[in-house]
């Protein structure tokens, strides 16, 4: 267990000092650019110091840091934006080098930027070595931006990866010291973000009670709308001191969940949309997966159809990552259980029943399982893992507190009360013990429930050791993933959040450690949780295991904080071992 107490700012700088992300600026660097090729243009060298001397009249700056992301064994996307008041096309060179200082520079070129991509630069740089780290930087006349590295993947015969994975990143919830302590290690491979990067939510929604006192008020005010709205709630979340050092210091594999958009995004619309007064869902929705593409480093499978976003990265023989979509391109409307309620107030459960069995429900869809498929089936790497959204193992737990009927303590002390003394219980407690456990998360593949055994049957018949990577809940969970039938299949590992509440909010009057114990009783596949604090993960894999290790942060409240080091749980490969064990 480890703890620290550092300011975001002073433990930015002294980032920016001694790691990855050495600050150069004010300086005129040496630029090998005799030919430079680029989006499939050629600049002569005469073209070259045309754009240089344009560049040294216009004033910019590189407000945003500079990220890499989407690596491949010989490819990695590189990322900046150019802040000016100008406007028009603003010429960029890049450069990406094996050492910090850039004297072994083996690439360069320049980009060209405008307003309509916001002034982003997306670099997909080739010829790139495996297993290497590179340096880049950005350059625009005598204004050079903060200098990043990322790696490419490895090939072969792989002994160790290792990746932080994050989700539910919210703004205005409070500071993201959990970047920061990611952004400070140096054993880390990659990052991989589950989605929820942003939150389109306005002023005095959900988890802004305290952004005034913090000083993270949302920009722009008002709920995420149009593209313009977008791109400028990117561009305070990218202001962040801590969120930069992250993608300054490691490569990042990003996936979007449902905020990204608007709350509960299903592919025909969203909870937190009403056409009636914000318009078109359709129209949002493009608005909002185009300024996606434009601030993240990530690499479009087909530009002409920007919702799909489901892609591999093969990590030698050790670990495919599978990237999905839950969210834009198949998931029909969720359950809601507020549908099965009589006049009389009786839950129908006989109908809900039917509805979560329905064999036509849909999460990933046909084209997006079929492509899972050919990708696993092709795949003979020992560990294959899931990068995507929402839990998938069975967190079914008393109907009772998943319709707010009664509290976890109150629960907890009537399940004593049946252990020690039966005889003492009421009829009105006997009806509440003999409700049955009902999944508490429909958003969640809970409510999709023979989409969840369409993945598992693929993966128990190609006889691959599968992990699942799981965000959105904003608290921490490991569990076993079992099929209809109770067949091991494989685990879930999934992560709490960088900001945003968890369970401590939901239920403010219960203590979260034994809300945590509470679940891990009475759900059989979980094996661990924790409810009440914010953090990442560290995924671990190797031949032997694939362990994953949840970091905590005690405040996001606060510019102090102690971090911590909370469980490890690891699976071992082969059929017989497809469950949590302890570490």
């Amino acid at each position: 267990m480890t703890s620290r107490i550092l300011a975001p700012r002073r433990r930015f700088l002294r980032h920016l000092s001694l790691g990855c992300a050495v600050a150069s600026a004010g300086s005129v660097l040496p630029l090998r650019a005799l030919a430079h090729e680029m989006e499939g243009e050629r600049f002569s060298e005469a073209e070259h110091k045309v754009m240089v001397q344009h560049g040294h009249r216009l004033k910019v700056s590189f407000d945003h840091g500079v990220a890499s992301g989407d690596p491949l064994a010989r490819q990695l996307i590189i990322w900046t934006r150019v802040s000016t008041e100008r406007g028009g096309i603003v010429p960029v060179l890049w450069e990406v080098a094996t050492d910090r200082h850039f004297r072994r520079v083996v690439g360069n070129g320049i980009s060209r930027t405008g307003s309509d991509r916001d002034y982003t630069v997306k670099v997909d740089v080739r010829g790139l070595r495996p297993d290497t780290r590179y340096y880049y930087r950005f350059v625009v006349g005598r204004t050079v931006s903060p200098v990043g590295c990322g790696r490419t993947l490895p090939v072969g015969r792989v002994a160790q990866v290792k990746l932080a994975v994050f989700t539910c990143s919210n703004y205005p919830a409070g500071y993201f010291h959990v970047y920061a302590e990611a952004a400070q290690r140096d054993d880390l491979d990659f990052a991989v973000h589950l989605g929820d990067y942003i939150y389109e939510y306005g002023r005095d929604q959900y988890a802004s009670e305290d952004a005034a006192a913090l000083g993270r008020e949302v920009e722009p005010a008002g709920e995420l709308l149009s593209l313009a709205d977008y791109r400028q709630r990117y561009a305070q979340y990218r202001s962040d001191p801590d969120l930069q050092a992250a993608h300054a210091a490691m490569s990042f594999i990003n996936v979007w969940d449902d905020h990204e958009i608007a709350n509960d995004t299903y592919k025909d619309g969203a909870e937190n949309h009403d056409e009636s007064s914000e318009g078109s869902f359709s129209t949002r929705r493009a608005a909002a997966l185009q300024a996606f593409h434009e601030w993240l480093p990530i690499r479009s499978p087909d530009p002409r159809r920007p919702e799909l976003i489901s892609r591999s990265f093969a990590f030698g023989n050790l670990l495919a990552l599978h990237m999905l979509d839950t969210r834009v391109i198949a998931r029909d409307r969720q359950l809601d259980y507020a549908n099965y309620f009589g006049s009389d107030g009786s839950f129908d459960g006989a109908r809900f029943a039917a509805d979560l069995a329905d064999t036509g429900r849909q999460l990933l869809g046909a084209e997006q399982l079929l492509w899972l498929q050919q990708q696993m089936a092709g795949s003979g790497a020992t560990w294959q893992v899931l990068g995507q959204q929402v839990l998938m193992a069975r967190m079914n737990i008393p109907a009772p507190l998943v319709l707010g009927q009664i509290g976890f303590s109150a629960y907890s002390a009537l399940v004593a009360k049946a252990q020690t003394n039966p005889a003492a219980l009421s009829a009105g407690e006997r009806a509440i013990l003999a409700q049955p456990a009902i999944p508490y998360n429909l958003d969640a593949w809970d409510g999709y429930a023979m989409a969840r055994e369409m993945v598992l049957g693929m993966a128990r018949s190609l006889d691959k050791n599968l992990v699942v990577l799981a965000g959105d809940t904003h608290n921490a969970w490991a569990s076993d993933l079992l099929d209809y039938q109770g067949n091991p299949v494989g685990v879930e590992f999934a992560v709490s959040s960088v900001s945003s509440p968890g369970f401590e909010a939901y239920f403010p009057t219960e203590n979260p450690a034994l809300v945590a114990a509470g679940l891990e009783s009475i759900i059989g596949p979980l094996k661990y949780a924790n409810t009440g604090d914010r953090g990442y993960m560290v995924i671990t894999a190797t031949a032997r295991e694939c362990r994953s290790d949840w970091h905590f942060v005690s405040t996001v409240k606060a510019v102090d904080y102690t971090a911590f080091t909370g469980k490890s749980l690891r699976t071992l490969p082969g059929a017989a071992n497809r469950r949590l064990t302890p570490v």
